[in-house]
């Protein structure tokens, strides 16, 4: 990522959250009866089409379940989906571009990477459609959609990960949880702060003293591996959060949780992980055995709906804002945990989510400041 992209995607976060409390609550939640509708006929000619970021559409996270929403959606209506994999910053718009010339009617563009490169092809392109997921497309920060043929979906993803910080605070021996992420993007850091607002509810709440390692909540930094890949640098990440004496992990970024579990598990103690986006225990069984839960967004459904929409002709660009209120973000049962985990748990779970709802627990991100 060049130094000049970085500084328009964190310099311009403020103006986001202007953006996005805009389009918050303007659309309906995806549902999941929706995109699992028998056949239904497409408008002649209708494409759809998708573009990747560089976790690529294996991912078993954020990319593949944008993928399998578009794959779910394009059966329905009896098309042909086009997608194309980036493997850096570098090929957003080429591949953007590549798409446009296959004469694609709708183009979902995977991520807040993607912003720019979106945004300056949908401005080029009045008449064809785009989706963006995880981006308000408002470069320049206005508060404002750029372009009027541009449909956000977004998720509020630091409610879920407040109940999944709880949830870690409530489950740790060591009084130590972490947390990792790919880049300081919002939408990577949305989790980690949720995730140490939890933490910070419960020793509120439980008069305890976990510590959160891997996030500053006053600086909103913390360790970031500089990229979505399970490489060196994210086992090295991870390394050195679980040399601290962690007892729960949460990597945030596609396939870095590959990386952390196999730390975890060269480690020979036991930690337990985290997932996100999915549900990681079912997208990926190999492993569920260290799975607390997963901070989950209905990406799949989100994509499935609005390719659904725009292929029988209703193409509405107002944003989707995912919330635990709409079901668009939620958290994942404990699966293998459900016996390891606290009794009393689950309900207190349920009283957090209550309480997030009805607005008497405040969970702070850059949608909702």
């Amino acid at each position: 990522m060049t130094t000049s992209t970085r500084k328009r995607l964190l310099g311009g976060l403020a103006a986001v959250s202007v953006a996005a409390l805009t389009l918050a609550g303007c659309a309906s939640a995806p549902t999941a009866s929706t995109s699992a509708s028998a056949s239904i006929s497409a408008v002649a000619g209708f494409k759809p089409c998708m573009v990747s970021d560089a976790g690529g559409f294996d991912d078993k996270s954020f990319n593949q379940l944008g993928y399998e929403g578009l794959v779910s959606a394009a059966a329905t209506l009896g098309v042909t989906p086009v997608t194309v994999q980036s493997s850096s910053e570098s090929d957003f718009a080429p591949n953007i571009q590549s798409l446009l010339d296959q004469n694609c009617s709708l183009i979902v563009t995977v991520g807040f990477a993607l912003s720019a490169a979106t945004v300056e092809a949908a401005l080029a392109n009045p008449k064809t459609e785009f989706v963006i997921i995880d981006d308000a497309a408002d470069n320049d920060f206005d508060g404002k959609v750029d372009a009027p043929n541009i449909k956000p979906i977004l998720f509020d993803t630091a409610q879920a990960a407040f109940m999944a910080g709880y949830a870690s605070a409530s489950f740790s021996k060591a009084k130590k949880v972490g947390t990792f992420g790919g880049m300081n993007f919002p939408t990577v850091s949305i989790f980690m702060d949720g995730f140490a607002q939890g933490v910070k509810y419960w020793n509120d709440q439980k008069k305890d003293t976990v510590a959160v390692i891997g996030w500053d909540t006053a600086a909103q930094d913390g360790v970031f591996t500089g990229g979505f890949e399970a490489n060196q640098d994210a086992i090295n990440a991870a390394q050195g959060i679980v040399d601290q004496g962690v007892d729960v992990l949460l990597p945030v970024g596609g396939p870095i949780y590959q990386s952390a579990a196999s730390v975890i598990r060269s480690s020979g103690r036991d930690i337990a992980l985290l997932g996100v986006d999915a549900d990681v225990f079912e997208t990926d069984p190999s492993v569920g055995d260290l799975l607390l839960t997963s901070i989950r967004k209905l990406i799949d459904v989100g994509v499935s709906d609005a390719v659904l929409a725009a292929g029988q002709g209703n193409f509405d660009p107002t944003a989707f804002v995912g919330t635990l209120k709409n079901g668009g973000v939620g958290l994942a049962p404990f699966h293998d945990f459900a016996s390891k985990v606290s009794p009393d748990l689950q309900g207190e779970l349920d009283t957090i989510q209550a309480g997030i709802i009805d607005g008497s627990i405040p969970v702070t991100s850059y949608l909702s400041k």
